[in-house]
Formats: C-alpha cells, sequence, structure tokens
C-alpha cells in the first residue's frame, strides 16, 4: 500500500467545487466534521443529491472514516469521440471536466476520487495505487436525495430462486414513483439503473468501466431517509470455485458510479452510460452487423427447434428483408450439427445468418437445456467457438448466467474477449445488465437482463402487466444499454389473452434499442397484417444515428424518435387503460409529411395516414401505439 508522500500540502477542509462544462451541473467534495468523505450535487442551483457519503474499505486499509483532504488536482477538460454499433446514437462527442481528490487515512494510506462532470450529469471512481493485493470488502459510496424525491425501482431478485435456481436475471417488474426510503420488498436489494425525480431533476443511476476484475454492484434494499447505498452481489453469485469480491494485485479502480441527471429530456438522450466504458476491442467491420431476426422459440417453444421448422423461419426472415434467424435451446439434441450446417448453407442462399443457442451453465443452476457446461474453460470456447465457425454459424445466445460475483463478470468477459477473437455475435440471456460492454465489445448485440415478452406468454398476470412494464423500459433497463425484449406479436399467444393492440406493439419495433432485434411474431401472425406494416418492418433501420425524446412519463407513455440517416422514425405508446392525448412539436423536422401507421377501430386493427410537421396531435388508444416515419 503506497504511503502518502509528505511532500503533499494538505487541503484546507473546505468544500472543493468541480462543474460542468456548461456550469449548470455543481459538485461540491468535502471531508465533513466526522472526518467522512462526503459530495453534494445541485444542477442550476437546486440541490439534487444532500450530503452522501464516498469511500472504500479494503482488507489492507480504512477509508471510510479518519480521512483528511490533502490534494486537489487542476480541473482538465476530458473528450472522447467514439462509435456504437447498437446504441441510441452512431456517433458520441463526449465532453466533461475531471478532477482527482486525493484524501488519507489515519495510517497515511492514500485513496483517490476522480469526479467527471458532464452536462447530462456526474461520474466517480476510486483509484488505490501501489504494489501489493488489494482485496475489496465495502464501499461507502451513498446517494441522498430530498425527502420529497420519487423512486422508480426493479428489485433485485435473491441469488438461486426462481426457475432451476436461475436468479439474479434483472426479471422483476418495477416499483414506480414511490417515495424514496421505500424499502425493496426483496432483501437483495435494487437493479441499475434506478431512476429518481429530485425536485425539477431526474436522476439514473448506473455503473460503468466493467473489466472482469471487479463484481457488478446494485442498491442496497434499505434506504432510510432516502438514503441509497452501494450494495454487494450475493456470495452464491459465483463461477465454480471462484471469488465474489474484487481482489487484485497491484493497482485496484473501481467501476464508475454514474449518474446521469437532469430535465428528463436530458436524461433520456443521455450517453453516460456509454462514456464511461472502455473503448473497443478490435471486431471483424465485415462481421459486425446489426439487424433483425426471426425467432420461433417466443411463440412456440422448444418443439419448433427442428430442422423444417428453423428453415421455415430462415424463409419467414428472408421475406421480411431481416438479417438473422435465431435456432433457440435443444437444437444439439433436436437438428445436429449436420442439419446445423445445412440451416446454415441455407440461410446464406437467403442472405440469413444462423445464430445459436448456448447454455452457460456450470453447477451454479440447474437448468436442463443443451448444449450445456460447453464454455466454461478457455480450451471449451476455443473448441465451441471453432465448431460454430465451421458450421457456418453468426452468433451465439448465451443463456443462464449466475449472478454479479467477481468471478462470474470475469467469465462474461472471457466470453466476450474470446468470442470477438473468433468473430462471432454475442447475446446474453438470464444474464446481468451489461453496463456499457455494447461500447467495449461492439459484437454484443444484445442482452435480456429484462422480463421480456417470453414471460408474458407463461401467465395471464404478466401479460396484463406489460404495458406499464414496457412503458418503463425506456427511461430504465433501455436506457444506455441494448435489450433483448423479444417484441412484437400481432397474432395470438397460446392459452393467453393479449392485452395489448397492435400499434403498442408495432411501436416496441422502435422504441426498444437492441443491436439485433429478435421479433416474436411468427409467419402466422404477420399475414394477418397490411401490407403497408410489413413494408415498414421490411425497412426499419439496422442500427439508428439520433434520439429525440419527444414526450413520456415513466409507466404510463413515451414518444421517442430516431434517426437513421435522413430518415426519422417517431414511436410512442400509451400504457394506461384511456385514451391519451398527445401534443408533438415536431418544428425541427421542418414541413415534411409523414407516414402515419397506428391502431385501428379493433384490437388487432391498424390505420394508415398522413402526420404532418411541424405540430401534430394524436390521440392514442388505451394500451395503443403508433410509428411514424418521414423520409
Amino acid at each position: 500500500m503506497k504511503l502518502l508522500a509528505s511532500l503533499l500540502i494538505a487541503v484546507p477542509a473546505l468544500a472543493q467545487a468541480l462543474s460542468s462544462p456548461d456550469g449548470q451541473l455543481q459538485v461540491d467534495v468535502s471531508v465533513n466534521a466526522e472526518q467522512q468523505l462526503v459530495y453534494t450535487v445541485q444542477r442550476a442551483g437546486q440541490p439534487v443529491l444532500l450530503a452522501s457519503r464516498l469511500g472504500l474499505v479494503l482488507e489492507q486499509g480504512d477509508f471510510a472514516n479518519g480521512l483528511k483532504l490533502v490534494a486537489a488536482s487542476p480541473v482538465k477538460a476530458h473528450r472522447e469521440q467514439y462509435t456504437l454499433a447498437a446504441g441510441k446514437k452512431s456517433r458520441v462527442d463526449y465532453r466533461a471536466n475531471e478532477q482527482r481528490f486525493t484524501v488519507a487515512n489515519a495510517a497515511g494510506q492514500q485513496l483517490i476520487l476522480t469526479l467527471r462532470a458532464s452536462n447530462d450529469g456526474l461520474a466517480l471512481r476510486y483509484t488505490v495505487d501501489g504494489p501489493g493485493r488489494k482485496q475489496f470488502k465495502d464501499e461507502l459510496t451513498s446517494f441522498a436525495f430530498p425527502a420529497d424525491a420519487r423512486a422508480w425501482l426493479q428489485p433485485m431478485a435473491v441469488a438461486k430462486t426462481g426457475y432451476s435456481r436461475v436468479n439474479p436475471s434483472y426479471e422483476e417488474h418495477y416499483q414506480m414513483g414511490v417515495a424514496v426510503g421505500t424499502p425493496s420488498p426483496m432483501p437483495a436489494g435494487w437493479v441499475f439503473p434506478a431512476l429518481f425525480r429530485s425536485g425539477a431533476n431526474w436522476v439514473a443511476l448506473t455503473e460503468a468501466g466493467m473489466d472482469g476484475r471487479f463484481h457488478a454492484s446494485r442498491l442496497q434494499a434499505a434506504s432510510t431517509g432516502g438514503i441509497y447505498r452501494i450494495g454487494l452481489p450475493d456470495p452464491l453469485e459465483v463461477f465454480t470455485g471462484g471469488h465474489l469480491l474484487a481482489d487484485v494485485n497491484g493497482p485496484l479502480t473501481t467501476p464508475w458510479r454514474v449518474l446521469a441527471i437532469g430535465p428528463l429530456k436530458t436524461v433520456m438522450e443521455s450517453t453516460l452510460g456509454t462514456d464511461l466504458a472502455a473503448p473497443a476491442v478490435p471486431f471483424d467491420k465485415a462481421r459486425l452487423k446489426p439487424g433483425h431476426a426471426s425467432w420461433s422459440w417466443a411463440l412456440l417453444k422448444d418443439g419448433a427447434t427442428v430442422f423444417d421448422e428453423q428453415k421455415r423461419f430462415i424463409d419467414y426472415a428472408a421475406d421480411m428483408h431481416w438479417n438473422y434467424t435465431l435456432v433457440d435451446a435443444e437444437w444439439d439434441r433436436q437438428i445436429g450439427d449436420a442439419q446445423m450446417k445445412a440451416l446454415a448453407d441455407y440461410g446464406r442462399t437467403k442472405n440469413i445468418g444462423l445464430l445459436a443457442w448456448y447454455n452457460s451453465a456450470g453447477d451454479w443452476n440447474d437448468t436442463p437445456q443443451t448444449p450445456r457446461s460447453k464454455l466454461l474453460t478457455r480450451a471449451d470456447r476455443a473448441r465451441e467457438f471453432a465448431r460454430m465457425k465451421a458450421i457456418g454459424v453468426a452468433g451465439l445466445k448465451v443463456d443462464f448466467f449466475g449472478g454479479d460475483g467477481a468471478s462470474m463478470q470475469a467469465y462474461y468477459v472471457d466470453l466476450l474477449k474470446e468470442s470477438a477473437a473468433a468473430g462471432l455475435l454475442m447475446n446474453f440471456h438470464g444474464a446481468t445488465l451489461p453496463r456499457g460492454w455494447s461500447r467495449t465489445y461492439p459484437h454484443l448485440m444484445t442482452a435480456e437482463a429484462v422480463r421480456g415478452l417470453e414471460f408474458t406468454t407463461f401467465t395471464q398476470e404478466d401479460q396484463d402487466a406489460v404495458a406499464t412494464h414496457a412503458a418503463m423500459l425506456p427511461f430504465t433497463r433501455n436506457l444506455f444499454d441494448p435489450m433483448d425484449f423479444t417484441p412484437m406479436v400481432f397474432g395470438d399467444i397460446p392459452n393467453i389473452k393479449r392485452t395489448t393492440r397492435n400499434g403498442f406493439e408495432l411501436a416496441e419495433s422502435v422504441l426498444f434499442l437492441s443491436g439485433i432485434q429478435h421479433y416474436a411474431e411468427t409467419p402466422e401472425g404477420m399475414a394477418t397484417v397490411p401490407a403497408y406494416v410489413k413494408g415498414l418492418l421490411r425497412e426499419l433501420p439496422r442500427h439508428w444515428d439520433e434520439v429525440r425524446f419527444l414526450d413520456g412519463e415513466p409507466g404510463k407513455f413515451v414518444v421517442l424518435a430516431r434517426r437513421a440517416g435522413k430518415q426519422w422514425f417517431i414511436a410512442g405508446l400509451n400504457a394506461d387503460d384511456t385514451l391519451r392525448e398527445i401534443q408533438l412539436d415536431l418544428a425541427w423536422l421542418g414541413k415534411r409529411q409523414g407516414q402515419l401507421i397506428t391502431d385501428g377501430a379493433g384490437e388487432r386493427e391498424f390505420t394508415e395516414a398522413q402526420l404532418a410537421a411541424p405540430a401534430a396531435q394524436l390521440t392514442l388508444a388505451p394500451h395503443g401505439g403508433f410509428v411514424a416515419r418521414f423520409r
């Protein structure tokens, strides 16, 4: 552990302030009377966070108490420009002001706090330099909200619960608009991203910069007085024989704690979740192809994972001008390598890539689906990746992971690094929140980490709740990271009464971001829709260049505009049981006329009309929605 150099001059115990480039956001850091490191956040002079704790505890040093602020670096401008294959923007220009604060504990050991303030929020992380072992023990970071703040949060499932002990998989329903301080109904806490409204400002909390050496965090279940604290994974959330918490030799640097802050429009258009991720690793650009996929399992389940049915879904994808067909669980037993190669060869004749499902599991859950336990070691992965490339598979969907411990995070990163080297696209299911990995590993096309459409095919209760759930996701789970919700059903769901209208289902195709969008609808269901709906879905862009938040309220309704090249697509949905009138300011579109597709008179009907800029008023049906296209 490196001792503080004696020539450092102690900084007076006054708050050190860092502001965003536009001066609207201000972060104040100080050591309080109890010798604890604390910070406050204001935006436009209004409090966002009250005095909140900072600090770490390692087995080799306590940076929670008895601290002294001894140095503050000059403020420097930070700028990064990068591209995203799967994101709300294709090109990002991240600018922030950065400052490093050095504190010393009673033993003279040092902790460096790095802050970055941007126009859309704040990020912070800790570094403990020097040689030797660093074993993480606890983190003191907290977020203290004013008493009148509200929260939109997803409970964290308890480890080893649920189907075949697969939890946590970030697959719970959200608590919406609850008072801060409301305890989680599950003792494991709350997941990221967590959304809050503090006065006139909104705050989205998450983390980024996960390199496989650190565990993933969450918010603790208890938040007495509106104070939310960083929580740790359960001891059961580990790779077999692996460690739970960060344990490194040499310098220890934590992931970034990320807070998007501002009006709802600012938060919804923010890219902080990827801004704070590491730059992209190399990947073969010829293979880096976002797009759309057909997928039989959503409505037809395991029985459809057979050669003839998958060939039919390849034909379906080709007819829809999509890019991929996903062959799900049990393909190894119900199709086999030889016929998988035949499918891949047939897909190439139709310009359709094949995606293959794998079970990640070792002994951390009891899932029986195969292929299973084929990716556990580097040698295993090298063999399977070579096998998939020989068959002609374009990418893998890897399912049923084991939580958020450091060793499980290392497993994710090993899969990402090695699949990148092999030129295979990746999709994680039964998985953790990606936390910006889609920037670092551009071939990570998508990840589940959501209570997706498949749950609405299991129980009527989930179907009844899906409208408000879907209206939450753009504000939280899908805010920064691609999400494999597997949207869109126009026909019937076996044994379930669908509660959303067709316009709502269509809107999800634009509202939900996923590098590969796996559509749940079957050829039979797609055959029921008008030609103009099929035409839109055939021509939907494979990736987006820009986003605009137009209107919305978490869990109630949302309207977003997405640009691809010179085209704009506007989509909205209404989760309420009553009609909703929305007024859209479209002045930025000039006087263009757009194609509008929305709900018809019946729940399964569409209607087509024109939508004119610069202003438009729409009436959204209960559980209805729309898509408008401006060429």
